[in-house]
């Protein structure tokens, strides 16, 4: 794993949540992106190398609402970025971590991502990001 590549969390009004962290990052939101798949729209904010990623929920089937519902806005996950997502993904299963899926899938920003199960990592929802050719 290289670094953080980012901190995502729910908000339950992004247009809202958008005001409040420019203000308080002193910068603007630099992208937007709906991930349809996973019934969420992203905003994205850069600080120093690392990102901070804010996720609102596009329906009430999609796994932000609901976790919005359980545990209220905040830190959902920290993603790490990694050069090869198989092999950290084949690393960590081997390691004894449980992944949420087989097989990476496209994730906003231009990548691919996979998590890690918060019970196999203290508690944290983390996340795999490889970042795609922009040709893909």
């Amino acid at each position: 794993m290289n670094k953080i590549e980012h901190i995502g969390i729910a908000v339950s009004n992004l247009e809202e949540a958008i005001k409040t962290w420019e203000t308080l990052l002193s910068t603007p939101c630099y992208k937007r992106e709906a991930v349809e798949s996973e019934k969420v729209d992203t905003a994205f904010f850069q600080t120093g190398e690392s990102k901070v990623e804010l996720l609102g929920a596009t329906s009430e089937q999609s796994v932000i609402h609901s976790f919005i519902e359980k545990r209220g806005q905040g830190l959902h996950h920290v993603a790490f970025e990694v050069d090869d997502i198989r092999a950290e993904m084949q690393r960590l299963r081997e390691a004894g971590f449980r992944l949420l899926q087989e097989e990476p899938k496209r994730g906003a920003d231009n990548k691919l991502i996979a998590f890690v199960h918060p019970k196999n990592s203290t508690g944290v929802l983390m996340e795999l990001c490889q970042s795609m050719p922009e040709s893909e």
